[in-house]
């Protein structure tokens, strides 16, 4: 198969969506798929990782206001269809769009290809986060009109689904996101890990992610002062000097990838992720495969994920006192603990990225018969 692939955000740049596109791009070798990938430009634009074969055109992008990491891919519509004419593909995948996917949304419709979008990041409810509400209107203009356009949109949760079914988007698919149980696993906790950060042996309490607004970090300040435990903070982002003055008493480990996130969230005691507009939230899939409980806000993907009083909790958004409630019930219950972790580890067996990635195939299959379908009836209707 001849896949394109259009990223609104790629390598070197670490997060959710970039994860899912670098177990993609493996599987998709793994099979002999010929591969292109359109995405911005980075100062650092070496494919470190990538197979050769794989195509990466990078287009002129700046970075985002605030948010260097972050880089906005720039230019009009004639570019991206002139690159994916070249490469003549059979299925056109839009990687969590909203610019760039935007244009190749059109740029694909002008070339009579089939389009698989795939909804990953709640741009509109950041927009709204970030203090500007008057973007949010917009922002879901912009989202209705890519995956409208789109043959077949694919969304990582009962929730995303539920939102984009409410904006009154068609052929909205279920299709979640895969965990490498083979490094995350209850194999790589470490004692020097937890004894360097807690040598009195207090419990780990750990967040894995940005340090953004977007993942309100900042809600774990109600942790503060519970007995005998630690906060550890794994990631890094524009609101880490912010986060260490708010949260004096935890530990922040810093960007983490590899075996190095592996070990160290096996190495927690307790996983918590406070943020309310996670559309799947990979990181608690992570936690699980690893043996760790999870409390997380009772919004969005993590609703999908955690079994309340058998993998973790969840609490109701915004209601921090029950956030502190939940971590209290398991960090004083050594044997619920336990029980939640075990379940939590079993819960993830067998979502494998392969098998998610075999179902993606699945889709593009289903998505290029329907638009052939599609098209023989429209020049067959007078």
């Amino acid at each position: 198969m001849r896949i394109a692939i259009v990223a609104e955000t790629f390598l070197p740049t670490v997060n959710g969506v970039t994860h899912s596109i670098q177990r993609m791009l493996d599987h998709f070798t793994d099979r002999g798929d010929d591969v292109l990938v359109i995405a911005p430009s980075s100062p650092h634009t070496e494919e470190s990782g990538l197979d050769h074969a794989i195509r990466v055109e990078r287009l002129t992008s700046v970075p985002l206001a605030g948010y260097s990491s972050v880089r906005l891919a720039v230019g009009g519509v004639a570019r991206v269809r002139r690159i994916l004419a070249d490469f003549a593909p059979d299925i056109v995948h839009l990687a969590s769009p909203f610019e760039l996917g935007w244009r190749a949304s059109r740029a694909a419709a002008d070339l009579g290809l089939p389009v698989v979008a795939v909804y990953q990041t709640d741009v509109p409810g950041y927009l709204a986060r970030y203090g500007l509400p008057l973007l949010e209107g917009w922002a879901w203009q912009r989202v209705e009109h890519i995956h409208c356009s789109a043959d077949r949109t694919l969304a990582p949760s009962t929730s995303a689904v539920r939102q984009l079914e409410a904006r009154g988007i068609p052929n909205i698919r279920l299709w979640r996101r895969g965990v490498d149980t083979s490094r995350f696993h209850p194999g790589r906790r470490s004692r020097a890990f937890r004894a360097g950060i807690a040598p009195d042996g207090v419990q780990l309490l750990g967040y894995v992610g940005r340090l953004a607004t977007e993942k309100q970090v900042h809600d774990l300040r109600v942790l503060d002062g519970i007995d005998n435990t630690r906060l550890v903070i794994i990631g890094d982002g524009p609101l880490r000097p912010a986060l260490e003055s708010a949260l004096p008493g935890a530990h922040f480990t810093g960007f983490l990838g590899g075996e190095d996130l592996a070990v160290a969230v096996a190495s927690l005691d307790l996983f918590i992720h406070p943020g309310e507009l996670e559309t799947f939230c990979q990181t608690i899939q992570e936690a699980m495969a690893s043996g760790i409980p999870v409390v997380a806000t009772g919004r969005g993907g993590p609703l999908d994920l955690v079994d309340p009083s058998r993998t973790g909790w969840l609490y109701r958004p915004g209601d921090l006192a029950q956030l502190r409630s939940r971590v209290v019930d398991l960090v004083g219950d050594d044997a619920k603990r336990a029980a939640f972790a075990q379940a939590a580890f079993a819960s993830v067996q067998g979502r494998t990225w392969p098998v998610l990635c075999e179902s993606l195939i699945q889709h593009y299959e289903e998505t290029m018969s329907d638009h052939a379908l599609l098209r023989l009836r429209s020049r067959e209707t007078p």
